[in-house]
């Protein structure tokens, strides 16, 4: 080992490039010391046997050298971390997705500890903190959690392969509909992110006048991205029975009509069932309408929830709009933009739309299509 010590030494005396050698440790040291030795004329069988290196680790670190440097022989290509794999994160939200009890746990809610035991069970074995570490990323929280992630439904997965079947065969005479409704929201000066100068400090009063209010009932279309809406007084089933029998006129040279939404009671109230059972049965040559109901407190799986965050963030929040007419108008025209831009790029499932919304309009167990912050 003479030779390197000679080499150490000389790097020192001379301030040379390798001088960065008193510097370093532990693996760039041995990478300074490849390529000085290969400088000074010593042979690579010699450099990797008093350096303990095999033949194509020191040609990697010369080649290295060669391309970029001193820069480039020290640059250690960070290892691709566990918690940003995609595959172990789409695993893992889709189970946050269903209740304890479905993989054995006598609990409510998740504990990193059965996330874990579960994963591993499902052939993802990882640690603690790699779970903690995608959690955070992923902006979840325990206190979010509990509220809005995890649905009760002792049915869950029962439903779920029910609707994915339905999206999975729909034809090219069906559609398929995510249906809920956005507020009431009142008219009034809100809240939300905006582009200031320097000093400025935007304010909305804590207590305001309301210039009235909305709900805007909605029904997505997923394989063509199309919205149709109206506006209520109420949430309640004679609503649903007008919104099934808006799109049976607007899509009546449809063979069925898929309709989807939440657990609400006036979703699934008798008097729909009954609407539904007698329309039917007229065979009047208008489209079938089938119900597709979510599992129980699971809107989180609701696509048209993506589409009101994007509406949300685009034309309500930071808004004052002048009356219910000027809140309507706007909430007309950003569908109508809406629909033709897809009209004009039809697509099933894509991207975000607009770049504006949650998440793609798209049905995925690992969706978190409802976004506290835009309601």
């Amino acid at each position: 080992m003479e030779w390197v010590y000679d080499l150490e030494r000389k790097a020192f005396e001379e301030g040379t490039l390798s001088a960065s050698l008193s510097h370093a440790s532990g693996s760039s040291r041995k990478r300074i010391l490849v390529v000085m030795a290969s400088e000074q004329g010593f042979s690579a069988h010699a450099i990797e046997k008093h350096l303990g290196l095999s033949r194509t680790t020191v040609r990697n670190y010369l080649l290295k050298f060669k391309a970029g440097g001193l820069e480039s022989l020290l640059a250690i290509k960070p290892k691709p971390r566990m918690a940003d794999n995609q595959s172990f994160g789409k695993a893992l939200f889709q189970l946050l997705h269903e209740p304890p009890s479905l993989s054995g746990f006598n609990r409510t809610t998740w504990r990193i500890e059965d996330l874990r035991k579960t994963l591993t069970g499902r052939g993802l074995p990882v640690c603690d903190e790699v779970i903690r570490e995608a959690l955070w990323k992923s902006g979840f929280r325990w206190r979010s959690a509990k509220v809005v992630l995890t649905s009760n439904d002792p049915a869950y997965r029962e439903k779920l392969a029910y609707v994915r079947k339905v999206l999975f065969n729909l034809g090219d005479d069906e559609r398929f509909f995510s249906i809920d409704e956005y507020g009431p929201f009142a008219i009034k000066a809100k809240p939300g992110r905006v582009l200031v100068g320097p000093g400025e400090s935007p304010s909305v009063p804590q207590w305001q006048k309301s210039k009235g209010w909305l709900i805007t009932t909605a029904a997505l279309e997923l394989s063509r991205n199309q919205v149709t809406h109206f506006y209520s007084r109420a949430k309640n089933t004679l609503e649903m029975i007008k919104m099934a029998e808006t799109l049976l006129d607007k899509y009546r040279g449809a063979r069925t009509l898929y309709l989807s939404w939440d657990a609400a009671s006036w979703h699934m109230s008798k008097k729909l069932l009954a609407f539904v059972e007698a329309h039917n049965a007229e065979g009047d040559g208008s489209p079938r309408i089938e119900l597709v109901p979510l599992p129980a407190s699971a809107q989180f799986l609701n696509v048209i929830e993506s589409v009101f965050s994007g509406m949300a963030r685009a034309i309500i929040h930071n808004s004052n709009y002048p009356s219910v007419k000027a809140a309507t108008e706007a909430i007309d025209r950003y569908f109508e933009e809406r629909n033709q831009h897809f009209a004009e790029n039809p697509e099933r499932a894509g991207n975000k739309i607009w770049g504006k919304e949650r998440t793609a309009a798209t049905f995925d167990l690992s969706n978190n299509c409802k976004d506290p912050n835009y309601r």
